[in-house]
């Protein structure tokens, strides 16, 4: 059986991403019986400076903290210059974008299957003159797509329900969201969403959640006329297009989370969607980061080739002390070989 093969990229060196790739996979060497047989082998390859990964690990090892021996690590090698944890530097930008840049060349040449990316600082990208929103738009013009998003995905440790949440807007103001809200960019999004419900998860009639954008859904025009002139248009047209797919919608953004929460922490039967469309960043994120701060993984759909990335930052003001945790990059890891496995077939 071919196995799937994954880029690990270490993000921005002076972060917390060295420390956490060497936690998550002494972490994945030592899985459960449970997690071995719900998920095959693979083969993980970390993009970055293996002089980094050693100062990391020895600082750390003498904590007794569970890390990966850098001299075990499959690794392909980018020149880096001496990091100090915490100081990052447009120098420390380069680096982590030159480590992605690499891996998005050699997965499209077919090198890899799937992309794992530890966090980068965009501040320290543009200050290196990588004028970027972030990784996912690099990995998007890397790969020539420009339909693509933002899911968040994570697996409830108290239930084993699957949260799956896509942004329809992401890094812009509030003031701007309602004007994003086109037809057009909704049937993109939504598009993306039942795609890789199908594809990357196996759902063949996906049911989907879409979110209002107003107080009780607009309260039919009292409380805001987005959803009477805009989106329930929008929404009849799609479900006519699309008598497969359950839409249900718009629900209320303040009750739309209850049965998620339900499923996450009491009862994986209760009455839930498959997919959840959230109309801009905090209305999705929220919810997310409130019940899977730890485990939650972002996926970027839409690319011919998996990617995923744990859902945080770089968190400077912890790196070097050993006390950063990885379980979002376990589950990242744990996810893009789910879904690059699926698409192998």
């Amino acid at each position: 059986m071919k196995l799937p093969r994954l880029a690990v990229t270490l993000g921005d060196p002076a972060g917390i991403g060295p420390e956490i790739v060497l936690k998550a996979l002494a972490g994945f060497a030592s899985r459960s019986e449970t997690l071995r047989e719900r998920l095959p082998p693979c083969k993980m390859t970390v993009i970055g400076s293996r002089s980094i990964l050693e100062d990391t690990y020895t600082r750390l090892s003498q904590d007794n903290a569970s890390l990966a021996e850098p001299d075990a690590i499959d690794l392909i090698e980018i020149e880096t210059e001496p990091v100090t944890p915490g100081l990052g530097t447009p120098a420390t930008g380069a680096a982590s974008f030159a480590y992605l840049s690499e891996a998005i060349d050699r997965t499209l040449a077919g090198q890899f299957d799937a992309i794992v990316t530890a966090p980068i600082a965009k501040s320290l990208w543009h200050a290196a003159g990588h004028d970027y929103p972030g990784q996912t738009e690099r990995l998007a013009e890397g790969a020539g797509v420009d339909r693509f998003g933002m899911m968040f995905a994570a697996r409830s440790p108290h239930t084993g329900w699957t949260l799956r949440t896509l942004l329809a807007t992401t890094h812009i103001p509030l003031t701007d969201v309602p004007k994003s809200l086109t037809p057009e960019r909704l049937t993109r999004k939504l598009d993306l969403l039942v795609e890789s419900l199908q594809r990357d998860f196996g759902i063949a009639s996906p049911h989907i959640a879409i979110s209002g954008l107003n107080p009780h859904s607009g309260e039919a025009g009292k409380l805001g006329r987005e959803e009477v002139d805009v989106l329930q248009p929008w929404l009849d047209r799609e479900r006519q297009n699309r008598p497969t797919v359950k839409l249900q919608g718009f629900v209320p953004p303040d009750t739309l989370w209850v049965n998620p929460g339900r499923a996450w922490f009491e009862d994986a039967t209760a009455s839930v969607a498959d997919g959840y469309l959230a109309l801009y960043h905090d209305q999705g994120l929220i919810p997310v980061k409130l019940m899977a701060f730890d485990l939650a993984v972002n996926t970027t759909i839409g690319l011919p080739f998996v990617r995923t990335s744990p859902d945080h930052g770089t968190a400077f003001d912890i790196a070097g002390q050993g006390i950063a945790r990885a379980t979002s990059t376990v589950a990242a890891i744990e996810l893009a070989i789910e879904l690059a496995s699926r698409r192998m077939g």
